[in-house]
């Protein structure tokens, strides 16, 4: 495949590759495959979790938006409460995502100027439903049955079969995602499958 290059200053541009997956899928073990393969991966969901706390202009963003409560006595953000009040209100959830996106898209810009491999992953949950692929190259999409994912996330997290469902309806319908996707890895069996899947993908880049 191609490089991409800068040919006015001869800067070397890696690919960007968008990594999603929906809830219980194994979107971030098939992200660890990768990077034990070479690959810088970059993970969206992690930074933003971190920018709310320590991006001071995100902080006032966020209390404009949701007020006081959005961070604790500490100035932690208040994760449980904010997820509590997005979770009932698709309207707020959207304006939260319009100020916390660009500050991770800045974030991810400056990250990608410091990479030096032909291709770099863009791990995000939110690819297709922001609308995020259309700023990368191609897209992975990571998948498995519905009843397998709920298992995991029951087993994994606890929560009980009714609020798995919450959220999975939430999401953005799997069969959208894969009409979507350039690359699909199903995760329907064990762990050695998964990665052989993923090395399949990762040689189909090339």
């Amino acid at each position: 495949m191609e490089k991409h290059l800068n040919l006015s200053n001869n800067i070397f541009k890696p690919q960007i590759i968008g990594l999603t997956g929906g809830i219980g899928s194994g979107k971030s073990t098939v992200a660890k495959f990768i990077e034990e393969k070479g690959y810088p991966v970059y993970n969206s969901d992690f930074w933003a979790k971190e920018l709310v706390n320590v991006d001071e202009n995100l902080k006032i963003k966020i209390i404009d938006l949701l007020g006081e409560n959005a961070y604790d006595e500490s100035g932690n953000y208040n994760r449980k409460w904010v997820s509590e009040i997005v979770f009932e209100n698709d309207d707020i959830l959207k304006k939260l995502n319009t100020i916390i996106h660009p500050a991770v898209k800045f974030h991810f810009e400056n990250w990608i100027s410091e990479q030096k491999t032909e291709f770099i992953f863009k791990e995000t949950a939110l690819l297709f439903e922001l609308k995020l692929n259309e700023s990368c190259h191609q897209s992975i999409l990571v998948t498995a049955d519905d009843h397998l994912r709920m298992k995991r996330v029951m087993e994994r997290d606890g929560k009980t079969y009714r609020e798995v469902e919450a959220i999975m309806k939430k999401q953005m319908p799997e069969k959208e995602k894969i009409n979507l996707a350039d690359y699909v890895i199903y995760n329907n069996s064990d762990l050695n499958s998964l990665k052989a899947e993923t090395e399949k993908v990762l040689e189909l880049l090339k």
